[in-house]
């Protein structure tokens, strides 16, 4: 968990990277920005608000860490103070070279040095790396004489921060503790601010581990166990249930534990077994047989655990347990099967 209410603006860059397939080019600064007390208040909230969930990353390099242009540049900064603004025109440069989708804007580029972040409880300086692509524009009233004129200006909402990212001065081997975001783009454009300019991947931990898991389980009931067992989509309603269940009434993950609270046939424990090695592989991650639980993957994984049977395009049923209270069969009438639903009230 993040913590700013004690986080202090140290240094500021602010440089514009345009579109570089448009040959927009590079606008710098000359030097780093002295801002009133009041604005300093006013950036802090804007970069740092947005930082809200526990999902982090550590900046990486297939052949060598330090050839990561992010890092190499941030570990720069916090080794000498005195080179902050130099790398910052590097990496303002290093952006502008991945700045090639068509799809990508213009847009001011900050580099922050912040001091006083509290990450799970150990008090850590941080480079912040910042791009605003979005401009809204804002009404101006204000008296004149007797009257009041509405002028309207073009700016930044301090509330919508489109791209940042939180590089902390911690776990330094492993790429640093990185936290990232991108309001604007989720799709292949969105590639250019994580995976081309910081080169991010997840960070091994709590959450990364219960997001996998719960990934690896949903993927095995609704792909693999049909292939191999007789299971309707009611049956596998039931198991992803018990799968959510079991992360939720839990603090600690356990595999054994799980797959016989869940699974419990011995010949379905075989096949998911089998079915984790191949999802390892293919995935080239590692799912640990015990570790903590993270209630934020647990929420957000929810989201997308829905238990729901689609019938054709007129009727979903979503199904929270009690198995035994839905059957489907077969009307040779119509031709057409058909689902069963027993209940004792409706609402």
């Amino acid at each position: 968990m993040i913590i700013s209410d004690e986080a202090t603006l140290n240094r500021l860059v602010i440089h514009k990277t345009g579109n570089k397939s448009r040959e927009e080019g590079v606008k710098f600064s000359k030097s780093t920005i002295q801002v009133s007390e009041a604005i300093k208040d006013l950036l802090l909230r804007y970069f740092l608000a947005p930082f809200k969930n526990n999902e982090y990353f550590n900046l990486y390099h297939d052949a060598d860490l330090d050839l990561n242009e992010v890092y190499h540049f941030a570990s720069a900064m916090f080794d000498d103070t005195g080179s902050f603004y130099l790398n910052s025109v590097n990496l303002a440069n290093h952006l502008y070279e991945q700045s090639v989708h068509p799809k990508v804007k213009a847009g001011e580029f900050y580099v922050v040095h912040f001091g006083g972040l509290l990450l799970d409880g150990e008090e850590v300086d941080a480079i912040g790396l910042f791009k605003s692509e979005s401009k809204e524009t804002f009404l101006k009233v204000y008296p004149d004489a007797d009257n009041f004129k509405v002028d309207h200006e073009d700016g930044i909402n301090i509330n919508k921060l489109d791209k940042g990212c939180l590089i902390f001065n911690t776990e330094r081997e492993n790429g640093y503790v990185v936290a990232s975001i991108d309001n604007l783009n989720k799709g292949n454009d969105a590639q250019y601010w994580t995976d081309n300019f910081l080169k991010l991947r997840q960070r091994n931990d709590e959450f990364f581990q219960t997001n996998q898991a719960l990934s690896l389980c949903k993927q095995f009931v609704t792909e693999k166990l049909p292939e191999v067992f007789d299971i309707d989509k009611p049956g596998q309603a039931e198991l992803l249930n018990k799968s959510m269940k079991f992360f939720k009434e839990n603090d600690n993950f356990v595999m054994e534990e799980f797959v016989s609270e869940v699974f419990q046939q011995p010949e379905v424990v075989e096949t998911f077994n089998d079915y984790r090695r191949d999802f390892e592989a293919e995935r080239e991650v590692k799912i640990q047989d015990d570790f903590d639980i993270s209630g934020q993957a647990v929420r957000k994984q929810s989201k997308f655990y829905k238990s729901v049977i689609k019938l054709d395009k007129n009727f979903h049923i979503y199904v929270h347990g009690n198995r035994e209270n839905i059957e489907k069969g077969f009307d040779d009438a119509r031709g057409m099967n058909f689902y069963q639903l027993f209940f004792r009230e409706e609402e």
